[in-house]
């Protein structure tokens, strides 16, 4: 039976469109929708406003501990608090996207990560979106898929997101940052980015979101 379902896990490059998909399918579902990228945002944003250089992976993990972190659901998404602030848009901003490839390798901030993905669990069904969940987190779940799209679709895609939010980042500036992190992401000792054992691999470079959101909750009905 669907309601059995406890995890979905959607995993996947930058850009490959794990967002968008997974807030779809979490809405088509009645799932609570969870991005799991929030939180290593969230360690390197509380690592910067407390002045510890985000390379310097112990500043980085004093901070991490040192912080009050708090979740909870709010308009159907797993959300957090630092120390009593909700950080949403200061998540997005340059400087940490700069430095959150960095935080996101430290050993200390991936077991915090992961342990706390997990107690999310306890607020129901979940739609998890990253780059370890099926594979890491929740390597059980018999729902797993795994995104990607041509490194130059995914660029542009992230373009357009820059440009929507006011950000004036050239298109060959946003490919090779694209390309930084899928390198840091593929080959960091911890946890790389890799696709899960079991996982359904979609390629959405020709895709429309509608059609990728469809053939997720197909899989899972279709498996339940």
């Amino acid at each position: 039976m669907l309601e059995q379902v406890k995890t979905i896990a959607v995993d996947g490059p930058s850009a490959s469109g794990k967002s968008s998909v997974s807030k779809g399918v979490a809405a088509e579902l009645g799932f609570i929708y969870v991005d799991s990228g929030a939180l290593y945002r969230g360690v390197t944003w509380q690592a910067i406003r407390k002045g510890a250089d985000p390379q310097d992976a112990k500043a980085v993990v004093d901070a991490m501990h040192a912080a009050d972190w708090h979740f909870f659901v709010q308009d159907g998404a797993a959300i957090f608090s630092i120390d009593g602030d909700v950080p949403v848009q200061e998540l997005r901003e340059k400087d940490v996207r700069e430095a959150v490839a960095d935080v996101a390798v430290i050993p200390e901030v991936r077991t915090f990560v992961v342990e706390s993905l997990r107690t999310l669990k306890n607020f129901g069904s979940l739609v998890m979106e990253g780059r370890d969940i099926g594979s890491v987190v929740f390597p059980d779940s018999p729902y797993k898929f795994y995104l990607d799209a041509d490194p130059e679709e995914r660029a542009m895609r992230r373009y357009r997101e820059l440009v929507a939010a006011g950000e004036d980042e050239k298109a060959h500036e946003v490919m090779e940052s694209l390309k930084k992190r899928d390198q840091i992401d593929s080959t960091r000792k911890t946890d790389p980015l890799v696709v899960a054992p079991g996982a359904h691999k979609i390629d959405s470079t020709s895709m429309t979101l509608d059609e990728v959101i469809e053939t997720i909750v197909g899989a899972v009905k279709g498996n339940s």
